[in-house]
């Protein structure tokens, strides 16, 4: 497994919510590549519940959807945005039972749209919820040009 950068944690003002690592608010996620899957160990805190003891499932799909953003990055070496998300929840992810592993991979691109899906596991490794994402995927030179995406080769260092 290697450990991805956030080569985007050195611009000035970048507070995503997913995956800055200064957002005191935020998720905080870092993320390892696997073969061709992006992974991530994230620790809940209290405060991202819904129920008593239970990660909220708008937290649940926002992790998935920033997870799948970092398939677009690594994987396909460009930039996207979300225009689809599906969640199935299929059951509670209790914190109380520790780290969370969260893993995405490609299904299939067609021309700019990518289709990718991610799990959720519970810390005792129980699938918890799953999601199928579509993105729309930018011609690599816009993403770079309008978005400042560095390339995939600046997560890999």
């Amino acid at each position: 497994m290697i450990k991805l950068k956030n080569p985007y944690a050195e611009f000035q003002g970048y507070s995503c919510f997913g995956c800055s690592p200064t957002n005191p608010y935020g998720l905080q996620m870092e993320f390892f590549k696997e073969e061709e899957e992006i992974v991530c160990k994230w620790n809940p805190d209290d405060h991202f519940q819904g129920f008593h003891d239970i990660l909220h499932g708008g937290i649940q799909s926002t992790m998935m959807d920033e997870i799948a953003s970092w398939v677009v990055f690594v994987i396909l070496d460009t930039a996207g945005v979300t225009y689809q998300l599906t969640t199935r929840f299929r059951k509670p992810v209790y914190i109380s039972k520790g780290t969370i592993t969260i893993r995405a991979k490609l299904v299939k691109q067609e021309k700019r749209i990518a289709e990718i899906e991610a799990s959720l596991y519970d810390g005792g490794d129980k699938l918890c919820s799953e999601s199928l994402l579509n993105y729309f995927v930018m011609p690599r030179e816009k993403a770079v040009n309008e978005l400042h995406f560095p390339g995939k080769d600046a997560f890999l260092k």
